[in-house]
């Protein structure tokens, strides 16, 4: 039984704000209220005075790199790392080895986190076989073990007919298909951004087109289908236009960016720092303000982590033999908050909506709310704690993130999943 009080709960827009205590008995929020009082000898009580408690978090798009490379991260760590951040669900990308390409690797990833897991794990299966881009994955069958999307992350479908034929199969079984929008032929043997610091380090860049014709593309896929397309990691302005333009159109077309994408530009490559290596690459501080301006007016429907860990030997080397990906999970919510709410004024509520209501609503859960009678999954913040990241506070195996050294507003202090306590006081308890 935990009693926590004076909490300022945060449900998803501004009306549905209250101060009050919360009961929580067994898995489930028994009563809100003001001024709970209970005797019970193992009642746990959390002072959340000043705190705020959100609807714990949903992230459709990291990587947990089991099975095949469980030296960078696996189902336990990244769920660890995932809880320390407010996540409590979590959609893993099919790039493993072997791929989640077939209903074998889907029962596997689920067994294991259930039994390693102390959050809830989806497997994202492959669209197609071997992430190769030449023949459908089996999506009827992985679906009935339970994925709850596709997408070939890290690579982009380049066929066009094959894209085409993904998306209708995916609107038959009512799962979304995660695009990874990037014209390889564009991008190939690009480091970074292609622009002033690509010129300037004498790397070779990447042009934004490489994103925004995918994007095109695969936009009047959708519409021609019908079927349900997520754009995954936006970066740049031009491809908020197209989505944009595609909404009005009345396409299902729904995305995402990442909370570097929305703080940071490529000028963080500068020194070859490799941590700052992503794909798509940072880009400039017009796309930065583009995406913000996105997220206000909602074409950019929820943000995802891109938890991407790589080993620190994997990153301590020349810039353009190091591998792209940044780990994301215990960073994200204070990004958000420092870039978007302190610095842009934007409601905290909205954050509820990007990491919570809207990444549920896309892969058709039922959203996480504060209310009695639900599970009790809740994330409590400080929002005034301004701390600095760094590597040996990390809990995710790989320590390569692109915030290192800097610092941030609000932190992750307490996490709930389903009655349980993860994570306390900045401590984990999992």
């Amino acid at each position: 039984m935990i009693l926590i009080k004076n909490a300022n709960i945060i449900n998803g827009s501004t009306k549905d704000t209250q101060k009050a205590d919360i009961l929580i008995v067994d898995d489930k929020i028994e009563k809100i209220a003001p001024d709970i009082e209970i005797e019970n000898p193992g009642l746990k009580i959390i002072d959340a005075t000043g705190k705020y408690v959100f609807p714990s978090f949903t992230d459709i798009h990291c990587h947990l790199r089991e099975p095949g490379f469980e030296y960078k991260e696996d189902i336990k760590s990244g769920s660890l790392s995932a809880a320390a951040g407010g996540f409590t669900t979590i959609c893993c990308m099919p790039n493993t080895n072997p791929p989640i390409d077939n209903r074998a690797i889907v029962a596997y990833v689920k067994y294991r986190a259930k039994e390693v897991s102390p959050i809830e794990v989806l497997p994202v299966g492959a669209i197609t076989k071997g992430l190769n881009g030449e023949e459908l994955s089996e999506i009827g069958f992985m679906k009935q073990e339970g994925i709850v999307a596709i997408s070939d992350d890290g690579k982009c479908v380049m066929n066009a007919n094959l894209m085409r034929n993904a998306l209708l199969y995916a609107k038959d079984f009512s799962i979304p298909v995660i695009s990874h929008c990037e014209d390889t032929n564009l991008s190939e043997g690009g480091q970074i951004n292609l622009g002033l610091v690509s010129t300037v380090l004498g790397l070779r860049g990447i042009p934004r087109e490489a994103e925004s014709v995918i994007v095109a593309r695969d936009i009047l896929l959708a519409k021609e289908t019908k079927a349900h397309l997520h754009i995954t990691h936006v970066s740049t302005k031009e491809s908020i236009e197209l989505i944009r333009m595609a909404k009005e159109w009345g396409v299902n077309v729904t995305c995402d960016t990442c909370p570097h994408y929305i703080s940071l530009t490529e000028e963080e490559v500068m020194g070859f720092n490799t941590n700052a290596k992503v794909n798509p690459p940072l880009r400039t501080e017009e796309d930065v303000e583009a995406l913000i301006e996105a997220i206000k007016d909602g074409v950019i429907d929820c943000i995802a982590t891109d938890h991407a860990p790589h080993h620190k030997d994997e990153k301590n080397v020349e810039f353009n033999l190091a591998p792209s990906g940044t780990v994301g999970f215990e960073t994200a919510f204070a990004v958000l908050y420092t870039f978007l709410v302190k610095k842009k004024g934007l409601d905290v509520s909205k954050l509820v909506e990007l990491l919570n209501i809207n990444p549920r609503r896309i892969l058709n859960l039922k959203p996480n709310m504060i209310e009695e009678n639900q599970k009790a999954n809740l994330v409590i913040v400080d929002p005034n704690r301004e701390w600095e990241v760094k590597e040996e506070d990390i809990v995710s195996k790989s320590k390569n993130s692109i915030f290192l050294g800097k610092k941030l507003f609000s932190f992750v202090e307490t996490v709930i999943y389903e009655g349980k306590i993860l994570k306390k006081d900045g401590e984990m308890e999992c």
